[in-house]
């Protein structure tokens, strides 16, 4: 690669870092301010921007930068070591958001979106491809892609591990400071389990299966 060749592929990062790390924010404040209220329809339409934004980041990855799926922890996964962790990552966002709920109650931090009725009534299919698409974007945004090419323009691995997560976390703060807290404690077992491995699939597994689980098995658990 010549030095041209260098200088536009670090140019294409720092687009691709501002779309990783600021698209979600900007997306969902548009959203809020643009929608009066929240329908199946404006919900799928906010949804399927936020992926379209997903694979022009993709597309960055693999013609601009001209790099491989493995430089964003999406090489092949080994079936068997990628569930033992989607386990293990699962337990540590467990213990995260029992000690995040022990400072809520505590400290009577203020926990839950003013929308959450409206989110409720949302058809559960709605629902499931919200989940599916939080899995999928906020982990290739906020790890995949920004823990990877962070380090190209910052060297202290304490602000590259920190800076996506504490973005990662304020983009939380609708749910009020309660939510900031939970996003920012599982955002860093998440953090740490894709610096860990390095395998992006056990990220975007554990963020669906931690959204899905409580909000959609458990539920019809209860009703059945």
């Amino acid at each position: 690669m010549t030095s041209q060749q260098e200088e536009s592929s670090r140019v294409w990062t720092l687009v691709g870092l501002g779309l990783a790390l600021f698209s979600l924010p900007i997306v969902s404040e548009v959203y809020h301010y643009v929608v009066a209220a929240r329908t199946a329809q404006n919900t799928v339409l906010r949804e399927l921007v936020i992926l379209v934004l997903v694979a022009v980041l993709l597309y960055i990855v693999r013609r601009k930068e001209q790099l491989g799926w493995e430089s964003v922890g999406l090489n092949r996964p080994k079936l068997g070591n990628t569930a033992l962790w989607i386990l293990l990552a699962l337990l540590g966002v467990a213990v995260a958001i029992t000690i995040s709920l022990g400072a809520i109650h505590l400290f009577g931090l203020r926990f839950g979106s003013a929308d959450a009725k409206s989110f409720e009534a949302l058809p559960v299919w709605v629902r499931v491809l919200i989940f599916v698409r939080a899995g999928i974007a906020e982990e290739i945004f906020y790890r995949g892609y920004a823990l990877e090419r962070l380090p190209t323009f910052i060297r202290s691995r304490w602000i590259v591990a920190g800076l996506p997560l504490v973005i990662f976390a304020t983009f939380h703060y609708n749910q009020g400071a309660g939510g900031v807290l939970i996003a920012f404690l599982t955002g860093a077992v998440m953090t740490a389990v894709y610096l860990r491995k390095r395998n992006l699939w056990v990220n975007m597994i554990t963020h669906f299966l931690v959204d899905f689980i409580p909000n959609i098995i458990l539920p019809a658990l209860t009703r059945g």
